[in-house]
């Protein structure tokens, strides 16, 4: 890790810098105040937040995450949908995520890496400081905006969420991350909990030897991992550094305790694949120098919940 790394990584740990950016996004967090009446919740909303601080519940898991939901589902008008998505429909259930192949056609993932390129190229976009991620690529460029506004692809969504639905941010990758196995709700976090969902949109063809997302079907139906699930708090002025490595290794373990086989996922250009909240994927070792695996994460979250991060123990700057 380079000196400037290091000292942005701190940074990161340090609550009251954090309480001084939010302090900045006053206008965007101060809506939470009454988010945290009804939890209970005795803090300042610019301050630290954690699932530990939560102190009643929010209410009811997303309506498909409850007892009797494929009951529901059977229920439900599905007529929105095309056949092939409205059959599938019961694997989000079980397993915690869905396929939709060949969503995006070819002219619409060559404007968006066509966008990326250049903006990448103009300077006005950049990777993370912290890796090879270029975050909220959307917020410059129109195909990847309009992308993730597709509205077939947000009815589904909010449909699986049962409740409309914002975007929060987007990811854009030139090669695999290579991320170890975790859920996103442990970086963003809701309370009532499950009321995230997250796309990844294969923007090339996936080979084994790129580094392709890997998933563990029905690892969804795992507790959620928290941070006092991990011996982890920090201090007052500081959070655990290493708090992440905890969470991962606590995620490994459970993970060799259940069963679970992963499975790789060899998109195609175009592919998408929608998970859960706490469904556990991550990215394979890219095993071949050089290779490519472009592609595209997106994350909503449902309106009318409070959001935050978890990992962080800072509030979620929304959009809705």
């Amino acid at each position: 890790m380079s000196a400037r790394n290091r000292i942005l990584s701190r940074l990161r740990r340090l609550k009251p810098a954090w309480t001084l950016y939010n302090l900045a996004h006053w206008r965007q967090l101060r809506g939470n105040a009454d988010h945290y009446r009804r939890l209970g919740i005795r803090r300042n909303v610019l301050g630290p937040i954690a699932h530990r601080d939560i102190k009643r519940s929010g209410g009811e898991p997303p309506w498909l995450d409850r007892p009797g939901a494929t009951e529901a589902l059977a229920g439900a008008d599905r007529s929105a949908f095309p056949a092939e998505i409205a059959a599938g429909l019961q694997r989000w259930i079980d397993d915690g995520f869905l396929v939709l192949e060949r969503f995006f056609d070819a002219d619409r993932v060559a404007r968006i890496n066509g966008d990326v390129d250049r903006l990448l190229e103009a300077g006005d976009i950049d990777y993370h400081y912290r890796g090879n991620r270029i975050v909220d690529a959307f917020k410059r460029s129109t195909a990847v905006r309009d992308a993730l506004a597709d509205p077939a692809l947000t009815r589904l969504l909010a449909f699986l969420l049962g409740r409309e639905i914002s975007l929060f941010q987007s990811i854009n990758f030139i090669e695999g991350s290579e991320q170890r196995a975790h859920s996103d709700s442990f970086h963003m976090t809701t309370e009532p909990i499950g009321y995230l969902i997250a796309i990844w949109v294969a923007l090339e063809d996936v080979t084994a030897e790129s580094g392709p997302v890997f998933y563990y079907p029905g690892s969804h139906r795992l507790p959620y991992v928290m941070s006092e699930d991990l011996g982890v708090g920090g201090c007052r002025l500081f959070l655990a550094d290493d708090k992440q490595r905890r969470y991962e290794d606590r995620i490994d373990r459970e993970l060799s305790e259940t069963g679970l086989e992963p499975v790789d996922f060899l998109a195609r250009s175009g592919d998408v694949l929608v998970w859960h909240a706490n469904l556990l994927h991550g990215g394979r070792p890219i095993e071949r120098p050089n290779a490519t695996r472009r592609s595209m994460v997106a994350h909503y979250f449902a309106e009318g919940v409070l959001c935050y991060h978890e990992v962080t123990e800072r509030p979620a700057l929304t959009r809705s």
